[in-house]
């Protein structure tokens, strides 16, 4: 742990407690600043994760309510959340 001054730049971060990472994102949370580091796409396994890709490809099927009523779409109107069991 190290103390650190506020300037009127700011508040700077020695080298050697940060990882050897590019971009980092800084947010306030619960009344700390936290700083997070941003891994590159190569350094969170080439790309290779599907989860990752997960929204970036989405299909047109032109109904507004996918989000809204997922459950009725994917399970029919006879899922539990309709009042009715399904089968």
């Amino acid at each position: 742990m190290i103390r650190a001054r506020v300037t009127e730049q700011g508040l700077v971060i020695p080298k050697r407690m940060l990882p050897d990472v590019e971009e980092f994102e800084i947010r306030r949370e619960n009344g700390r600043v936290v700083v997070i580091p941003l891994l590159l796409e190569e350094e969170v396994g080439g790309g290779d994760d599907p989860i990752l890709g997960l929204g970036s490809n989405p299909v047109e099927l032109g109904i507004g309510d996918v989000a809204e009523n997922h459950d009725r779409y994917l399970y029919g109107d006879d899922s539990p959340e309709f009042g009715l069991h399904r089968r």
